[in-house]
């Protein structure tokens, strides 16, 4: 059986991302499941920040990973750990290697070179063949069992003597990550099946140090539609990417769940008090998991409806400041009284601002494609208009009465309503898709509601239909 020790009774997992770029989703998905595990087990969840590469590392970027676990609602236990701060306690583990015959020094053609210290200039490996008194399987395998794979093996003979300390005086990640976990007490590594194949040397390093083995968790790939590793080349996969592009953090937090785990009861959109109280590590799937765009959105949608009035003006505060129209143009009343109808009809926060642009600016914004089919290129549209401007010209200004004076309209034109209301949203919106069209029409004035019907007129057709003054 394979060595598996124990863990304490408070777990304790980390998550451990490398400041060299933006955050990825599978990242975020790895960090948000150490989180639930740390979370629903009553552990601690660490960050360490893993910072040994100078030349690619940037602050900003350590600050942005900081920023967007926290928007994502991942909250870490003490302050974070950066690597880079361990340097002098992985030399002094080098060092300690290299006297007790467990690595050897080695110069830039891997040729061994005499020495039981570290050198400048010259890199380390670990003396695979060295691990004869270290646990493993009678037939020298690495064997451990892992969470969400099951019983993992490698064989001694497959493994090279591998390099834990660069000639340029940095550790690799193997021997820092074997270093920095035991020296963090981490009892559950749970991070990416790409990293699986690094699990056999971190262990051989722990066994030569006399440190337990966490409990290892390698969870599955996330692919796209073609069933293709997620790659950055051809797909969206930043983090802060969606969370610019106006998705909700509880929303994304609450997809990237179910990105290799479900809920017994298969209800996969609810609130994360929720999916803590039913999340187990042991119920994590191994095979890829697709990271459906459009699933995310309808996630997005659902959370967004999901949200009381106050909690969806206050989300969208940031969004109103990211629009076409001036602060002056701003009608925060006609804000709060549109913010129901849109709230039901928006996939993102960036929505909005086009569901609600043409109640706030001077004129429309204009849709071309919409534009052309609905009133350049649609014969009855002048009709529509002109027979609109007389009926609302008199209409109670309230949307049940403007509404079947719109129904009357359409039947006078042989039209029903949804064919006959078209050409009047887009001559007062400028698209033809928007939030229900009388409830939010009558927040204009009426004469501004003719003046933009009278201006549409002149590109409908026939030609020679000419506005009503």
């Amino acid at each position: 059986m394979p060595d598996n020790p124990a863990s304490p009774k408070a777990p304790r997992v980390r998550f451990a991302p490398s400041p060299t770029g933006y955050l990825h989703v599978g990242g975020a998905r790895t960090a948000l499941f150490n989180w639930l595990f740390a979370r629903s087990v009553g552990g601690h969840m660490l960050l360490r920040i893993e910072d040994t590469d100078t030349e690619r590392n940037r602050q900003e970027l350590t600050n942005t990973i900081v920023d967007l676990l926290e928007w994502l609602g991942i909250d870490i236990d003490g302050e974070p750990v950066f690597q880079s701060d361990n340097r002098e306690r992985h030399r002094q583990v080098v060092n300690q290697l290299l006297r007790e015959g467990r690595a050897f020094l080695c110069d830039a053609d891997n040729q061994r070179v005499p020495g039981n210290s570290l050198k400048d200039g010259l890199a380390v490996r670990f003396q695979v063949s060295s691990t004869q008194d270290m646990p493993a399987t009678a037939d020298r395998h690495v064997a451990f069992e892992d969470v969400v794979r099951g019983v993992v093996s490698f064989a001694l003979s497959d493994m090279e003597d591998f390099v834990i300390w660069r000639s340029n005086g940095t550790p690799t990640f193997l021997l820092a990550n074997a270093v920095d976990d035991t020296d963090m007490g981490i009892t559950h590594a749970i991070r990416g099946e790409d990293l699986l194949p690094s699990a056999p040397k971190v262990q051989l390093i722990m066994d030569a140090l006399g440190s337990q083995r966490p409990v290892y968790a390698h969870l599955p790939l996330l692919v796209n539609e073609k069933r293709q590793k997620l790659s950055k080349r051809r797909d969206d996969v930043s983090l802060g990417n969606w969370r610019d592009k106006g998705y909700l953090p509880q929303a994304m937090a609450n997809y990237l769940a179910t990105l290799g785990w479900g809920p017994p009861d298969d209800i996969e959109i609810r609130p994360m008090e929720e999916i803590l109280e039913l999340f187990r590590l042991e119920d994590v799937l191994k095979s890829p998991a697709f990271f459906d765009t459009k699933k995310l959105e309808h996630f997005n949608a659902t959370h967004l409806r999901m949200l009381s009035a106050e909690d969806f003006l206050e989300q969208l505060e940031p969004w109103l400041e990211r629009t076409a129209w001036t602060p002056e143009q701003f009608r925060p009343e006609v804000m709060e009284a549109l913010a129901p109808l849109v709230q039901e009809k928006v996939r993102t926060l960036a929505d909005v601002g086009r569901f609600v642009d043409w109640l706030m600016l001077d004129d429309p914004p204009r849709d071309e494609a919409s534009w052309q089919k609905h009133i350049v290129n649609n014969p009855v549209a002048g009709a529509i208009l002109s027979d609109a401007i007389e009926a609302f010209a008199e209409v109670e200004w309230v949307a049940e009465a403007v509404h079947q004076a719109a129904l009357e309209v359409g039947e006078r034109q042989g039209l029903k309503l949804g064919k006959a209301q078209a050409p009047i949203r887009v001559a007062l919106t400028g698209r033809a898709v928007g939030p229900p069209l009388f409830q939010s029409m009558v927040l204009l004035s009426r004469d501004e509601v003719l003046r933009r019907l009278r201006l549409a007129i002149l590109d409908s057709a026939p030609a020679n239909l000419s506005p009503i003054s």
